[in-house]
């Protein structure tokens, strides 16, 4: 551990959470927009479903860890909403069970301090159409359906309300531009910048509203780690002051509320 400590705000999720620092992903926004303000940990892990979640919440979230997270955002849906395999092996999760596990993730969080804060993200929409023209040699037929998929969405939302849990309707979020089927993904499943942008924007909005939450979460309601003033920063053009840096964001590429 490096310091000064810095609030945790822990990503914990499958594929799109594992991939959310590349590709101009939502984590690596987290991660700039919270830079001198929080340390953004990915926990995400490709192919993983809420069954294998929960089998491993004491080893990434021990419960006497010296430091716990300030928040903690979490995605499963997406691998647990696919068809059932004939074989009955791979990632397919029941409705049912995939409500019961996401509920143990939630009273897991909960459990580990009365500050800690938890968002949910519902499943995604897919691409049906690239879902299906991606077919690979390596893989039996991928049966993701948006029909599934709002199933899983609806039941994590309202598993959301019943706990008193933040979340992030993507489901519809996604589906707010015109052409999010192309625009959203790279492959039809898997987020674009353009659809992680979406994804940062619910995030912040969820933070910025959450007025029960105390201290707040927001970036700008945050203190800036090192603000104070120094006659070692740059010299203003009327060269008799300094400019400090410690909140200069004009470099983003998007400019975030």
């Amino acid at each position: 551990m490096v310091g000064p400590s810095r609030p945790q705000f822990v990503l914990f999720g499958s594929s799109i959470v594992q991939l959310s620092f590349g590709n101009g992903g939502w984590g690596s926004s987290l991660s700039e927009i919270y830079s001198r303000r929080a340390d953004v940990i990915l926990r995400g892990y490709y192919g993983w479903n809420s069954r294998r979640a929960v089998r491993v919440l004491d080893d990434i979230f021990p419960k006497d860890a010296s430091v716990q997270p300030s928040l903690v955002i979490v995605y499963f849906g997406g691998n647990d909403s696919m068809g059932p395999h004939s074989s009955g092996l791979g990632p397919h999760v029941p409705l049912p069970e995939y409500v019961e596990n996401m509920k143990k993730i939630a009273l897991h969080l909960k459990s580990l301090s009365k500050t800690l804060r938890i968002i949910f993200l519902s499943c995604p929409p897919v691409d049906e159409v690239r879902v299906r023209s991606n077919a690979s040699a390596y893989f039996s037929e991928l049966v993701r359906t948006n029909e599934l998929c709002k199933k899983y969405s609806d039941a994590c939302i309202t598993l959301c309300k019943e706990l008193d849990i933040k979340v992030v309707d993507l489901y519809s979020a996604l589906q707010t531009i015109s052409d999010w089927e192309t625009a959203c993904f790279t492959d039809g499943i898997h987020l674009s910048a353009e659809g992680s942008k979406i994804v940062v924007k619910e995030i912040l909005k969820v933070l910025r509203e959450a007025t029960d939450w105390s201290p707040s979460l927001h970036w700008k309601s945050m203190p800036v780690e090192f603000a104070e003033d120094s006659p070692y920063d740059l010299v203003a053009a009327d060269g008799k002051r300094t400019l400090n840096p410690s909140t200069w964001n004009f470099h983003w590429e998007s400019q975030w509320d």
